[in-house]
């Protein structure tokens, strides 16, 4: 199974604060909107996104069809077929993709047995 380039998606109480803090551990951005309270930063290959009320806990995101530079790849897994794999495999899903979508962007989330929230977040 295919996942793609993966990050942790932080919840931070302070954007700024924390750009600050990650950009002393080498961090730059490398995306992302301000004025939207989050950024993706990065550090050779480790991307981590702040992002300021926009959750309450940490997440493992991974999202399939990109590579660490996020860009396209030409060849991936896409995230339907993905979601069809891992509920054939037994595990529940905490949110779905569309099964009628065909192509494009699409997000599922579900739980790992500690609790911890993951999101395949497709973005082509």
């Amino acid at each position: 199974m295919k996942l793609g380039t993966s990050s942790i998606s932080l919840s931070v109480k302070d954007l700024q604060k924390s750009k600050a803090f990650y950009g002393k551990l080498g961090f730059t951005v490398f995306g992302g909107d301000e004025s939207q309270n989050w950024l993706i930063m990065k550090n050779e290959s480790c991307v981590i996104g702040l992002f300021q009320g926009m959750f309450d806990n940490n997440i493992l995101t991974f999202n399939p069809g990109w590579n660490g530079e996020a860009e396209k790849l030409d060849s991936f897994t896409d995230i339907r077929e993905l979601q069809k794999e891992l509920k054939e495999k037994g595990i529940e899903l905490v949110s779905e993709v569309d099964e009628n979508s065909d192509s494009g962007p699409a997000s599922f989330t579900l739980m790992d047995p500690d609790g911890n929230a993951i999101l395949v977040d497709q973005h082509v």
